[in-house]
């Protein structure tokens, strides 16, 4: 779960409890929707040791540090609500609608064009790690490299004829 950059969007559906490696491959997930009932946590300080998959440097990107420190270091769960309010998930839904609000997303996700989609992932995900000035430039480079393709001129086609547009990922 280290050096993961693959630009194709992740989403993860988290029902029951996600704790330890279950939580840490989540939040390698780039939107995550939990289930009403789930509990998430990282509880290894409770037995001595600490998350090893990368949780101590995931968890204080998604949720404020201060929030990050108290899980990390009291190995407490958070509820579902308490996830989302503190931003570890997207979308908290009933159990029982889990899966397909997962697929719901990923349906509105392949709807726009997909190479878009994964310039957005890779400019958001590198521009985190460089400055805000480096991370401008990165995402002028990357847009100018979406204007040589097809689905660029695709979109607003569709658009202007008032029908669905389609995408062919070059």
């Amino acid at each position: 779960m280290r050096g993961l950059e693959v630009w194709k969007p992740f989403i993860a559906a988290i029902n029951g409890v996600a704790t330890g490696g279950g939580l840490e491959l989540a939040m390698t997930c780039d939107l995550r929707i939990a289930a009403d009932t789930a509990r998430l946590g990282l509880m290894e300080t409770k037995q001595s040791l600490m998350p090893g998959w990368g949780g101590t440097q995931r968890l204080p990107r998604l949720v404020p540090f201060g929030k990050a420190l108290e899980i990390l270091m009291t190995g407490d769960f958070v509820d579902a609500q308490e996830a989302l309010r503190i931003g570890l998930v997207n979308k908290v839904v009933p159990q029982a609608e889990l899966m397909s609000a997962a697929t719901d997303l990923a349906n509105r996700l392949c709807e726009n064009g997909p190479l878009a989609v994964r310039a957005v992932k890779e400019a958001a995900y590198r521009g985190m790690r460089i400055p805000l000035d480096e991370g401008l430039k990165l995402e002028s480079l990357m847009i100018q490299n979406l204007f040589q393709t097809e689905d660029v001129k695709e979109g607003p086609i569709a658009f202007a004829e008032k029908r669905k547009p389609v995408y062919k990922g070059r």
